[in-house]
């Protein structure tokens, strides 16, 4: 078996620890301690993350999408094939490497996508982009969801004020598009309670019809 090769690791902001990027053959892997947070032959539910939101706004003209965390590229990648020609997408990641490793040593599984013209990158917090303009969808995929593995500051986008303030983002008949790794009995209350209907979905974490099944919540204004 090929072992896995440390390329880089960053530091995440406000106590967040490290991220080790690792790649082993054609395979990547971005890891806090021992836990992966996403790998490269993983990308059905992140995929699923952009294309539910895009079915909630339909074929509304220009959309404006904030994506948060770029991860692996998956949410941006189809993103930009479901939202159609004229949207406008800005990525927020909060730690400036992620994007490095896009235009570098993972590229292979960005392709292009950073240098498409409907693509602009926000280095900083998605809760300070969504608070400075209005978005048709907001696709969430920070931290391992409403509960989160990295960072604590994160817990508040997830949260009533996160929540409200999401709402307050969104142009009327938007969509808050949130993915978890994992089911959480409480989530769906609390986006209800921010004035938003709500729709929690299951999907498979690859592409397959096997294997581990992640959640997403499909938030309407």
């Amino acid at each position: 078996m090929i072992p896995w090769e440390h390329l880089d690791t960053a530091t995440m902001p406000d106590g967040g620890g490290d991220l080790r990027l690792m790649r082993r053959g054609q395979e990547y892997s971005i890891m806090t301690g021992a836990i992966e947070l996403m790998n490269s032959r993983l990308s059905g539910s992140e995929e699923a993350l952009a294309s539910l939101g895009a079915a909630q706004v339909g074929a509304r003209k220009g959309c404006r999408v904030l994506i948060g965390g770029l991860g692996m590229g998956f949410t941006l990648r189809a993103a930009l094939r479901d939202f159609g020609p004229d949207a406008a997408i800005v990525v927020a990641e909060l730690v400036p490497e992620v994007v490095a490793w896009a235009r570098g040593p993972v590229r292979a599984v960005h392709g292009d996508s950073l240098g498409d013209p409907r693509v602009s990158i926000h280095v900083g917090d998605v809760a300070e982009a969504v608070a400075q303009e209005s978005w048709d969808a907001i696709l969430l995929d920070v931290d391992n969801g409403p509960e989160g593995l990295t960072r604590r500051a994160n817990d508040g986008l997830y949260d009533d004020a996160g929540l409200a303030a999401a709402r307050r983002g969104l142009n009327p008949g938007g969509v808050l598009a949130v993915w978890s790794s994992a089911p959480h009995r409480a989530f769906s209350q609390r986006i209800r309670r921010s004035g938003l209907t709500v729709e929690e979905v299951s999907v498979r974490a690859s592409r397959g019809k096997r294997g581990a099944k992640h959640t997403i919540w499909l938030g309407r204004r």
